[in-house]
């Protein structure tokens, strides 16, 4: 096939992005961008790149070559970078969250239907190594019907009050962290309908001044009736593996139960009705050098290789990638529903927040 040509915009993440396209035989790297101009000359250095850079994502979309822009900005500025990367003419890769708030959802489908090209979001956690193999498990029906997910993403970022943009107005753990857990859930449960959970402000956070909620447990509920629930915590210590890892998903089943302990730890129990069958354990540890090619194993770009191989298929194929534009904008709706649950104290529904922004979906 042909390979892809893509801009990278954003350096800091985009780290994981170059070292996943310079790896990879669908890619090819074009052009990248980013306001800090020290930052883009280590990035050359450290891959000792071919190309140069750009300080103007204006004049990277004026590159007629790049057929996809990959987009890792702050939050708060991924709605309006997909637009001007779709009224370019590109396909679009945008890192998760898709956005902060619904305002731009609207704006974001027309310029997409205008444009008639791709935006793909790059929930990141549903590329690791056990992930993937859970998920290609549950659609060979290993699981049987599905009966319910618990979905966790829990770590101890207490650092991350140190940084000065937790202290900006907004910032919440559930858009920044939490997120993680519910695209997992909403993988599985695809048509939430229902919301309820708490939260709860450490002392950690609030003694900084942060007063978004860093415990967070949620009960989403589908239309069938299936339940998933969502845990995370944030500002305080965590256990750390084999107890406790940062990121999990559990599928229970009517046929089987499976848990995939991102990044490499995947169990099962898959059996017939009344045969019971051991408890399998699976460990994906000597694919650490491909997930972790960087210092301290930060910035994992073996999960971005793989979503980017992931897109380039479906590319090729004719292909829907998922999650779309649609299906991202949905689990905003989702959170923004488990948002209005923590001021409301009651059970809140997601048609009424796409309502409200007058989106169908």
């Amino acid at each position: 096939m042909k390979k892809l040509r893509i801009g990278v915009l954003g350096l800091g993440e985009g780290r994981s992005v170059i070292s996943a396209v310079e790896a990879s035989e669908y890619w090819e790297l074009g052009a990248i961008c980013d306001l800090n101009e020290e930052l883009c000359r280590e990035r050359i250095r450290e891959f000792n790149l071919g190309i140069g850079y750009l300080t103007s994502y204006e004049e990277m979309l004026k590159d007629d070559s790049l057929d996809v822009i990959g987009i890792y900005t702050p939050d708060q500025l991924h709605a309006k970078h997909i637009i001007m990367a779709l009224e370019a003419g590109k396909h679009v890769i945008c890192t998760k969250p898709l956005m902060v708030d619904l305002t731009m959802a609207q704006p974001l489908l027309d310029a997409q239907k205008k444009a008639g090209k791709h935006v793909f979001i790059g929930q990141s956690s549903r590329y690791f190594e056990a992930a993937m193999r859970q998920r290609r498990d549950y659609e060979n029906g290993e699981n049987g019907q599905l009966v319910t997910v618990e979905a966790a993403y829990v770590s101890d970022s207490r650092w991350f009050l140190e940084r000065s943009w937790s202290h900006e107005e907004g910032f919440s753990w559930m858009y920044n962290f939490l997120n993680h857990a519910v695209d997992l859930a909403v993988w599985y449960l695809p048509h939430v309908e229902e919301v309820y959970g708490v939260g709860v402000t450490s002392a950690n956070s609030a003694s900084r001044g942060v007063m978004a909620p860093d415990a967070l447990k949620f009960l989403l509920k589908d239309r069938s009736g299936i339940c998933a629930s969502v845990n995370g915590a944030y500002a305080v210590p965590a256990l750390g593996t084999p107890t406790e890892h940062y990121i999990s998903c559990t599928l229970r089943g009517t046929m089987g139960a499976s848990k995939a302990d991102c990044p490499f730890d995947y169990t099962h129990h898959f059996s017939k009705l009344g045969k019971h069958v051991d408890t399998t354990f699976e460990n994906y540890e000597h694919l650490r050098p491909y997930y972790y090619r960087f210092e301290g194993d930060t910035h994992h770009a073996g999960e971005y290789q793989n979503y980017y191989e992931y897109f380039a298929r479906c590319i090729e194929d004719g292909t829907t990638p998922l999650p779309d534009l649609k299906e991202g904008i949905r689990t905003i709706a989702v959170m923004e529903a488990m948002n209005r649950c923590l001021r409301s104290g009651q059970v809140e529904k997601v048609q009424p927040v796409l309502d409200e922004y007058g989106l169908v979906l």
